[in-house]
Order: structure tokens, then C-alpha cells, then sequence
């Protein structure tokens, strides 16, 4: 089975952090993942990039200072990495007050440290959703990106 760090993030999220049940311990988790098949070194990766995505909760929130715009400007690793679509979509999200500088940067950041070469949009939308999930005060932006993603469904494949 060839498995990466995106489908052990997508079984967590789908199972157990978009769940309001008690979470399971760590290892428990750990122990059900390799029983699903999942390689340990896949899941641990995928802890740690949850790890890193859980220290973003502690950076300053919302808006640009004063109403300022700024401009992000990819690296050549990003461009590589994120294909135009997925940029596009990203400005977009901030365009339309979805995403602020600091949440684009959060989720630009969890999409480079996913283990794919190419990441496609429907990776990107789901990293987005699990950003605003981590954030504290982005309930409405949450809502509006889940309303966005089960409206617009992604098929894909565990």
C-alpha cells in the first residue's frame, strides 16, 4: 500500500479530529493506524506535521495591520511544488477574507511539509481546512471553507 503523510492526516481528520467524541491517546491512535495498514514512519511524520501545525495556534491572529494588503510572492520551491491552480486558489482565499497573511502562511507551510512532490488542489483544500480547524477565532472562515469543500465534493482514494 502506498500510502503517505496526506491519506494518514485525511483518516485522522475524517475519523477523529473533526469528531466532537473523547480523543484517543497517542499511541492508541498509533497502534489503530499501523492496523489500518499505515506505515510507522508515514505515521509518524504525520504527528509531527500535526505537532508543527498545533504550534501555529500560538501566533498573533487575524488581520493585516491597519487594513494593509500584502502581496506574497512564491519561492521557486512553492511554484515547483504548488502548481498555479493551487496558488491561485490560495491568493483567492485570502482575497475574500477566507484566509488572513498569517493563516496563508500557516497552510503554505503545512502543504510544503507534506512529503509530495506536486501537490493539486484538492490537497490544498483540505490542508486549508485543517489549518482553520487549528486556528482559534477562524470558526466563520472554517464554516465557509467546509461549506466550500462538502459543496463542492473530492473524491479521494484511502
Amino acid at each position: 500500500m502506498k500510502e503517505n503523510v496526506f491519506d494518514v492526516l485525511m483518516y485522522l481528520f475524517e475519523n477523529y479530529l473533526y469528531d466532537d467524541e473523547p480523543q484517543p491517546d497517542r499511541d492508541s491512535l498509533e497502534g489503530e493506524l499501523f492496523e489500518a495498514g499505515f506505515h510507522p514512519g508515514e505515521v509518524r511524520r504525520a504527528f509531527a506535521w500535526l505537532d508543527d501545525l498545533a504550534n501555529t495556534r500560538e501566533l498573533p491572529g487575524g488581520a493585516a495591520l491597519n487594513g494593509s494588503r500584502s502581496v506574497r510572492l512564491f519561492t521557486e520551491s512553492e511554484s515547483t511544488k504548488l502548481d498555479l491552480e493551487s496558488r491561485g486558489f490560495i491568493l483567492f482565499l485570502e482575497q475574500i477574507g477566507v484566509l488572513t497573511p498569517v493563516s496563508r502562511e500557516v497552510v503554505i507551510d503545512r502543504l510544503m511539509a507534506l512529503d509530495d512532490d506536486d501537490i493539486d488542489l484538492d490537497q490544498v483544500k483540505w490542508v486549508t481546512l485543517m489549518v482553520l480547524f487549528n486556528q482559534p477565532g477562524q470558526e466563520e472562515a472554517f464554516a465557509w471553507m467546509e461549506n466550500y469543500l462538502f459543496d463542492n465534493p473530492v473524491h479521494l482514494i484511502h
